[in-house]
């Protein structure tokens, strides 16, 4: 039966590929890859080029044959770590979303934006819409501010040559006022998105730290801004960063001993 989503066999035909790959048979032929998967050899070459153009499989010096690439190495690492930031910001986040009847989030940066790894809806009904998955320009959001504000200055500075949509009028996107706030953020520790991201919600972010003291997420609470006043923002914003403290101590940050790996804070030139 032919699939109603374009390219999904070739999806499960490089799938199918990469399984192919086991302990005892770590490297394989062409020839091989194609009995194993019921591929012939055009199809094959073709899906496991594109696979080793994106490092997910290799061809080892001196061989024909294939092998899994590094970048699979990468991915499992980001699902493990994934799952670590899950567990360690969960509590956190359905105590946030329980005292502030707000909806607290956990995000981490995917390119150019965020991406919601996982949330605890607020007891409101308006502004408790699901969105597990859902990805914002991050430069728009509280938690991408974060994010960002946290980047080694090179790569802040590649960032910011990038393209700034603006999802509202009120979203920031002159690089250079954007580079200031971002300056503020990362000394304050915390964030705030005033409808930037959308006209009338209003969130509060602060940072997550892994053992080593990256910043590798951050965490929100938003809601709308009838609610989220200036003297409930200031509140929140008290409250926020001090769950992400907990979620960074569960994942072995000390503030007390652990050095700040983070990069270097953005250029002089830039300060207000």
């Amino acid at each position: 039966m032919k699939s109603a989503y374009p390219g999904t066999q070739a999806v499960l035909r490089a799938i199918s590929l990469l399984k192919a790959f086991t302990p005892d048979h770590p490297e394989r032929s062409l020839a091989e890859l194609c009995r194993g998967v019921g591929l012939n050899k055009t199809t094959a070459y073709r899906l496991l080029s594109a696979l080793e153009s994106e490092g997910l499989v290799e061809r080892p010096p001196g061989g024909e044959g294939y092998r899994l690439g590094p970048e699979l190495l990468a991915l499992g690492n980001r699902a493990l770590r994934a799952g670590e930031l899950r567990q360690a910001g969960r509590s956190e986040l359905l105590a946030l979303a329980q005292q502030t009847r707000e909806t607290a989030t956990l995000e981490v940066r995917i390119g150019r934006d965020v991406l919601i790894l996982d949330e605890a809806l607020g007891s409101y009904v308006i502004g408790s819409t699901p969105s597990i998955g859902t990805r914002w320009p991050a430069h728009a959001t509280s938690t991408g501010k974060v994010l960002l504000a946290f980047l080694a200055e090179d790569e802040l500075e590649r960032w910011l040559r990038g393209p700034l949509p603006a999802p509202t009028r009120r979203t920031q996107r002159d690089p250079a006022a954007l580079r200031r706030e971002l300056l503020r953020v990362r000394e304050r520790g915390v964030a705030v998105s005033a409808e930037e991201l959308e006209p009338g919600f209003v969130a509060v972010g602060a940072p997550v730290r892994q053992a080593a003291g990256d910043v590798v997420a951050a965490i929100s609470v938003g809601g709308p801004k009838s609610r989220l006043t200036p003297e409930r923002v200031s509140a929140i914003a008290r409250e926020v960063p001090a769950a992400a403290a907990r979620i960074s101590r569960r994942l072995g940050f000390d503030d007390r001993t652990a050095p700040r790996a983070s990069g270097p804070a953005p250029s002089r030139k830039a300060r207000p």
